[in-house]
């Protein structure tokens, strides 16, 4: 899926083939170490530390150092491959790097991926009221399960 923002056209990451192949266009190496991380965060679908990753990685029986976790992490979410989400206890990281919103679960701690289309209206009312011409835009909902 091709997605255009501020006349920049990019290709979207959809799938963990999509992952690879910008990882290869934009010559990095396709480590093992690299391909594991990838294949975790896109199996798991939510977003965890380096630390989970490294953890996860180890119970699966694959080697692999924390200081390589944390250097393909860093490298992965500068490139946009996937998405580093800053938070007070830490960094977390998952599988979706396109713009998106979140919805924060208070009781799980959880970060759950959602699209969220404002009206257009609303949109133009905040460009208005600031001076701003409005770009993109990411929401976070905090909430509890019912």
């Amino acid at each position: 899926m091709l997605s255009a923002k501020e006349g920049v056209v990019h290709q979207s990451i959809q799938s963990l083939d999509d992952a690879l192949t910008k990882c290869q266009r934009l010559g990095m190496r396709l480590s093992r170490q690299r391909r594991s991380i990838l294949e975790l965060l896109w199996v798991a679908k939510e977003h965890l530390s380096a630390r989970q990753i490294y953890d996860r990685l180890n119970q699966e029986g694959k080697d692999i150092g924390h200081t390589s976790v944390y250097q393909n992490l860093e490298v992965l979410s500068q490139q946009g491959i996937i998405e580093c989400v800053e938070r007070s206890d830490g960094r977390l990281y998952g599988n979706i790097s396109d713009s998106h919103s979140h919805m924060n679960c208070l009781d799980t701690n959880q970060i759950l991926d959602i699209h969220v289309q404002l009206p257009a209206e609303f949109v133009a009312a905040i460009e208005q009221q600031m001076g701003v011409r409005i770009t993109d835009y990411r929401i976070d909902f905090f909430g509890h399960r019912q």
